[in-house]
């Protein structure tokens, strides 16, 4: 439900609402909040709660270190885990300058500009995600070990399948806050799950995924295990991928119907668009050194390619029709920023339909199992951060439609990060290291 903010304020006052979180993400997809009384909530709607913007990395100096949040109304949420006396309730924030402008370091607001330029064209774009995450067991003190939850595989039911009460804790969890996933199981990997989730505006999607890893780790956390959305945790098991499935409607009718067997040329220029730039985007797509480890194996494809239906591509066209019709973007993975990585998908997709862009043939066979004559003329994802970063830096495309301070802090940072992996003697204890109780 989509709430103003009188009705807001009517919904805190009879509903025993005791605390009020705002809440944001840094740069890099960290979700982070302050709480407030409730008291407080008129001031926040008028002229916004500030912070020290200094201590978010990527954000600002601590010569000008003030931000303010505001919160959005329609995204008003109680917080099922938290006690039904005294309720707790989360919105996101738009961040904004002491001035009231806008803080372009603000992903959500960088989505929303994505949004705002589709709508400019009479379009209105989809999204609905596939997203993969492990649970861990943790020792007697709740810390995590790399022990996964269990030895099932894809599809598997109880007791091969452990997770399966957790999963449906968390989509009943996911259904009070009004998150509908529309389907859960059990992936290939030890302890490995998947939760996928109807499709919605790209705004809505990007918070829905941001609360879903927050609901993930908080029912993993309550039973007693320890959830990771880390890229690949097993080097040799499948990694945590971030599907995105995306379509566009105009006048309230998809545009990526396909009429007799063929694409809407429009819907064909906006994959054309994706193809095109994806490699420039990776390093938003794909943020960790750990990403590139699981790319092209475990189908997750590492060639700019499309096909339909067929599952080693970068991108598929799915076997769904009239409304349900898309494409599935397959290379991102859950670490990524999603207000980030959506706003860039519809961009992209915008500069192709721009530029006309022509879709190039399908590749119709299995990647994973090419030859080398099948491979020698398709392009590249990049092979690890520092090569995407490169990339990125370097992207007029990016620099078009980013901020520049986004782009300047964000690849100082993954350089970084690129660099003490380069220097690191053994890789993969330092992405464990890095990333495995962090993500």
């Amino acid at each position: 439900m989509k709430y103003t903010m009188s009705e807001v304020l009517q919904f805190v006052e009879e509903n025993d609402v005791k605390f009020v979180r705002l809440a944001f993400c840094d740069i890099f997809g960290n979700q982070k909040n302050i709480s407030v009384m409730p008291g407080e909530l008129p001031r926040a709607f008028d002229s916004g709660i500030s912070f020290d913007a200094s201590a978010i990395p990527g954000f600002m100096n601590v010569e000008q270190s003030d931000l303010f949040l505001v919160p959005d109304a329609s995204t008003l949420s109680i917080l099922p885990w938290r006690p039904s006396h005294g309720r707790v309730v989360r919105f996101f924030c738009d961040i904004r300058y002491p001035d009231a402008s806008p803080f372009e370091g603000d992903a959500r607001g960088i989505l929303k500009n994505a949004v705002e330029a589709a709508m400019q064209l009479g379009l209105v774009c989809k999204i609905g995600s596939e997203c993969e995450f492990y649970l861990f067991k943790t020792d007697e003190d709740g810390n995590p070990t790399k022990d996964p939850h269990d030895q099932a595989g894809y599809f598997d039911i109880a007791p091969r399948d452990c997770g399966e009460n957790v999963r449906r804790e968390i989509c009943l969890t996911l259904e009070q806050m009004g998150i509908i996933p529309e389907s859960s199981h059990h992936e290939q990997g030890p302890g490995q799950n998947e939760i996928d989730f109807k499709y919605s505006d790209a705004l809505t999607a990007a918070d829905h995924l941001i609360t879903f890893k927050s609901v993930v780790k908080t029912i993993a956390a309550q039973n007693g295990l320890y959830a990771s959305f880390m890229p690949k945790p097993f080097k040799h098991q499948s990694g945590n991928g971030l599907h995105v499935n995306l379509s566009l409607f105009k006048n309230g009718l998809n545009i990526f119907r396909t009429d007799r067997g063929s694409h809407s040329p429009v819907a064909e220029s906006f994959i054309a668009g994706v193809l095109a730039r994806v490699p420039e985007m990776t390093a938003f797509l794909n943020p960790l050194t750990n990403s590139y480890v699981r790319f092209g194996s475990f189908e997750a494809p590492k060639y700019v390619t499309w096909s339909h239906q067929n599952r080693s591509q970068l991108i598929r066209i799915p076997a769904a029709t009239g409304v349900c019709s898309r494409m599935e973007l397959r290379s991102p993975d859950p670490a990524c920023n999603p207000y980030l990585a959506f706003a860039l998908l519809i961009y992209a997709g915008l500069d192709g339909m721009k530029r006309e862009l022509q879709l190039p043939e399908p590749s119709d066979f299995n990647v994973y199992e090419a030859d080398e004559k099948q491979l020698e003329n398709l392009t590249r994802l990049p092979a690890n951060l520092g090569e995407a970063i490169g990339l990125a830096q370097n992207s007029a495309f990016l620099s078009d439609v980013l901020p520049s301070k986004i782009i300047e802090h964000y690849c100082s940072a993954k350089f970084s990060e690129q660099e003490e992996l380069s220097h690191a003697k053994n890789e993969e204890k330092f992405e464990q290291k890095s990333y495995f109780f962090n993500i």
